[in-house]
């Protein structure tokens, strides 16, 4: 009996530094039959195009596509259109699966009959900064309780990271969302358990994920999160989760208890103070880091949640 088929999709903008270490990793899968490693390259700014070709001459598998709108979900729709695997696995280019993933996905869905199932995001860095962002993103205090950014216990989730999808099905409920620049894997997850299938979490799917290496870029990443996650929660509002309140309430309470302590009464002060005396327990909480990075943490936190919360509350009119 043959082994099922798994095409690999990827949508790649901006990522010279990043896109070989994510290629190579899936050229590294311990499973056999990987039959395509389709890459949507989008506009960028560096020498991606390049560095895609580049590693094309590595192996006949991969293939370029172009995406000229640059945007993840027609990427990742184009990917998919071109592939012919039973089985669709996302990588992006920012990040490194390791050798057994696929391997170990396709077990996963196998055996659980899930429409898509994904793991953990691993937050690694090589920058300082990164190290530090790398420290947030794995922290509840910093994402909330998702449980592929910390891990938890196995079994049917709300969403994963990535994900393997059943090819079959992903083609029947049409891909990704394109109306969405961002929470498109959420959206397709809500639509994958409304069908009857299961959206299954693995913790043994560890995949290193590479932050934003600056503040202007991890702002603007937050901010989409916000913006796009409400776009998702108006499409269906059964979806919402508290940890999608948490961020907004936070920043109101600062915004507001500050204005008012200025021009009503000092006492009001206390709830950003609520908030900054969070953000130090949360700084000093964190295992296994420098002071250095603690001091950059407590602006990193509050860089993510209000970037999320500004987005939520003003992006989408």
């Amino acid at each position: 009996m043959s082994q099922p088929t798994v095409s690999v999709i990827m949508p790649v903008s901006n990522a010279a530094l990043t896109l070989e270490r994510a290629i190579q990793s899936i050229l590294n899968q311990t499973y056999a039959n990987v039959t395509q490693i389709i890459l949507a390259i989008g506009p960028s700014d560096d020498s991606t195009m390049n560095v895609a070709q580049k590693c094309q001459l590595l192996d006949r598998r991969i293939r370029i596509i172009e995406n000229d709108s640059g945007l993840t979900a027609i990427g990742l729709n184009k990917a998919a259109t071109c592939a012919t695997g039973d089985y669709l696995a996302r990588v992006d280019s920012h990040c490194r699966i390791p050798d057994d993933y696929i391997a170990r996905a396709l077990k996963t869905i196998t055996q659980t009959q899930a429409g898509n199932v994904g793991g953990i995001q691993n937050a690694v860095g090589i920058t300082p900064y990164q190290i530090a962002v790398a420290s947030a993103m794995s922290s509840r205090f910093g994402v909330g309780d998702s449980k592929f950014h910390y891990g938890g216990d196995e079994g049917p989730t709300d969403t994963v990271y990535l994900g393997f999808y059943d090819a079959d099905l992903f083609y029947k409920l049409g891909g990704f969302d394109e109306t969405l620049i961002r929470n498109q894997d959420y959206e397709l997850n809500i639509r994958i358990r409304k069908a009857g299938r299961i959206v299954w979490f693995d913790p043994s799917l560890i995949v290193d994920y590479f932050p934003r290496s600056n503040f202007s870029g991890l702002t603007s990443q937050y901010f989409q999160y916000g913006k796009w996650k409400r776009k998702v929660i108006r499409k269906d509002l059964s979806s919402i989760k508290l940890r999608q309140i948490i961020p907004p309430m936070n920043f109101l309470s600062f915004a507001v208890g500050t204005i008012l302590s200025i021009v009503l009464n000092p006492f009001f002060v206390i709830f950003p103070l609520i908030y900054i005396c969070a953000v130090i327990i949360a700084c000093s909480s964190i295992p296994r880091i420098t002071i250095k990075d603690r001091l950059k943490l407590l602006l990193i936190f509050p860089t993510m949640h209000f970037s999320w919360a500004i987005g939520f509350l003003f992006g989408v009119r």
